[in-house]
């Protein structure tokens, strides 16, 4: 959320960031709001303050004996109060009309991040890897012959409908690997706690990190109240909401392994084939909670983070640096990684990173005290690494081999007892 303050000081600059959103004129609705606010808060205060003067002298008039004004200033006294009474709910319903603008403006991005409407307008920074040279035509993940026996979309939508996958034998067994491999290799090698989270979280939490109220549709919500997370980043980030942190614990480096739950409501006829967009899914997902001078270089090692695990897996990737048209409502700045999926024969998302700055924050009342000073906004940064699905998507077309075998990379050896390959027919020896 951004800060108000900031907004009434320099108002040209707030619409220009956001004007490189396609969104323009946003200062002059929200400054009427916050001009109607605190002219009501004024009033109010000023209500009250009479309404205390008088309440000082109708003790006097009353010890005189001067009934007439005793009475008038008695009056003036109810009438005080209820007038400043009916301001501060004024006040309140005003201050709940700002708040709820506020929630639905995106964040401003850096001056760095390029200018754009849509995918096209990201820039590509860098590739890793050179994608495999295949001899024959190389298929889609779930038209591999070796594939095909342990990943089940039939079952799946007799179940639950479309959207959804039944993995089974060694398919499955792949999908445990990389999600363990990636958990290890982030604590171990990157210096992350791990955490598990739930997966129902209040309302208050998906306002939190954005979620909320913005893309409602794009997320399920119990009927009680509860939503599914859409990804971990919801529960690992609001672990600090409402807290101020001493400046000696940050920055905190968190990670977890966690199904996720999205509606793809802004998604109808895309990538319907295959497990590449799905409603469940398990994403191994690490956030960071910084001070303000350690964010950008925060992003820049969590992104490092994510393309280690590619890397150790041997499957080429580049790294986009999103456009403002592209980027997320809740970040500064984002970096994708976009793995190469020969079946596509093309680069797909596997991995977003984005610095949120303290736009999220602000949300969750997030602070931290700096040594000797008041507490300050953390900030915010979330990233996958990576989403489990899609990186076994890639393992298994950049695995392929003709006869319709799967050979796994090296890496994953150790966590499938040994077993280097999926046969044509489904077995993992």
């Amino acid at each position: 959320m951004h800060d108000i303050r900031a907004i009434r000081e320099n108002p040209a600059a707030f619409d220009a960031a956001l004007g490189r959103r396609g969104l323009s004129g946003l200062s002059s609705e929200i400054l009427a709001l916050d001009e109607a606010r605190r002219a009501k808060i004024l009033a109010a205060e000023t209500a009250q303050a009479a309404q205390n003067t008088a309440s000082k002298e109708v003790g006097a008039a009353k010890a005189s004996g001067n009934n007439v004004e005793f009475e008038r200033l008695r009056a003036l006294v109810a009438d005080k109060k209820a007038e400043g009474a009916r301001l501060s709910e004024e006040a309140a319903a005003e201050d709940t009309r700002l708040r709820n603008l506020l929630l639905t403006i995106p964040n401003s991005p850096l001056a760095d991040v390029p200018d754009g409407k849509d995918e096209t307008g990201n820039v590509e920074a860098h590739r890793w890897g050179t994608p495999r040279n295949f001899a024959f035509k190389p298929k889609e993940h779930f038209d591999i012959q070796g594939v095909k026996p342990g990943m089940d979309f039939a079952t799946a939508a007799k179940l639950s409908g479309s959207r959804f996958v039944v993995l089974k034998g060694a398919i499955i067994r792949v999908h445990r690997a990389l999600g363990q491999f990636m958990l290890d290799t982030h604590v171990a090698e990157h210096g992350l706690t791990e955490m598990w989270t739930p997966v129902l979280v209040k309302e208050e939490a998906m306002y939190g990190t954005n979620q909320l109220p913005k893309f409602a549709e794009d997320s399920y919500q119990t009927t009680n109240g509860w939503w599914l997370i859409p990804t971990s980043e919801v529960t690992l980030t609001n672990s600090v909401a409402g807290d101020i942190l001493e400046e000696n614990q940050l920055p905190m480096r968190m990670t977890a392994l966690s199904q996720c739950f999205r509606s793809e409501a802004g998604s109808a006829g895309k990538d319907t084939s295959g497990m590449l967009r799905q409603h469940q899914f398990e994403k191994v997902e690490m956030v960071s909670i910084t001070t303000p001078e350690t964010s950008l270089a925060e992003h820049e090692r969590m992104t490092k983070c994510a393309e280690a695990i590619l890397e150790k897996l041997a499957l080429p990737y580049r790294r986009m640096v999103l456009c403002t048209g592209d980027m997320g409502f809740g970040a500064t700045k984002t970096h994708d990684l976009e793995v190469w999926l020969p079946g596509q024969n093309t680069y797909r998302e596997i991995s977003s990173v984005s610095v949120c700055g303290d736009f999220q924050a602000r949300r969750m009342n997030a602070r931290y005290r700096p040594a000797g000073g008041k507490p300050e906004f953390v900030h915010t940064l979330n990233g996958s690494g990576l989403a489990v699905g899609r990186c076994l998507i890639a393992v298994l077309e950049n695995g392929q081999q003709e006869d319709g075998s799967v050979d796994l990379p090296a890496v994953l050896h150790p966590y499938l007892g040994g077993k280097t390959r999926i046969t044509a027919d489904g077995a993992l020896v």
